[in-house]
């Protein structure tokens, strides 16, 4: 199966799963195949990760931006029980991001399993694509678990 194919059956299972994040990038990137631009690929997935990153920080920071969240807003969130769990949260998921790039910088292969179970929760489980990062972060914790419990990696 070539990579055009396998676009086209992302396209469908993002349509019948309804997600439209996965839809429209593989309909881009096949665009990008059909248009024979795939010398912007590599550069697409150096920087691709980066710029969603960019995106989805702007997103939050928004109301910010727009005078919805104001510094005092911030403070009295912090001191509540929720906002010192977020906090925590933050701070564990953005360790768990690193050990995600780790891991995807020693074992790039496992790319191939973090898109399929990111498909999979997407179309079945009803979730949202949180990102490769997190995805694979979550895998080595998964591995780190296992392997403390079994002595042994596969």
């Amino acid at each position: 199966m070539n990579g055009n194919e396998m676009l086209l059956i992302l396209i469908l299972v993002g349509l019948a799963g309804r997600s439209n994040i996965i839809t429209t990038a593989a309909c881009v990137l096949l665009a990008v195949k059909l248009l024979s631009l795939e010398r912007f690929l590599p550069t697409m997935e150096r920087r691709g990760l980066e710029l969603g990153l960019l995106f989805l920080t702007i997103g939050v920071l928004v109301p910010f931006a727009n005078g919805k969240l104001t510094f005092r807003d911030v403070g009295s969130v912090l001191l509540t029980l929720p906002g010192i769990m977020a906090l925590a949260g933050g701070a564990i998921a953005a360790y768990m991001n690193g050990r995600g790039l780790e891991m995807l910088r020693l074992d790039p292969q496992i790319v191939v399993g973090l898109v399929i179970g990111s498909i999979f929760g997407i179309v079945f489980l009803k979730g949202i694509p949180v990102g490769p990062l997190m995805a694979a972060g979550l895998t080595a914790l998964l591995l780190k678990a296992f392997h403390f419990l079994f002595g042994r990696f596969f």
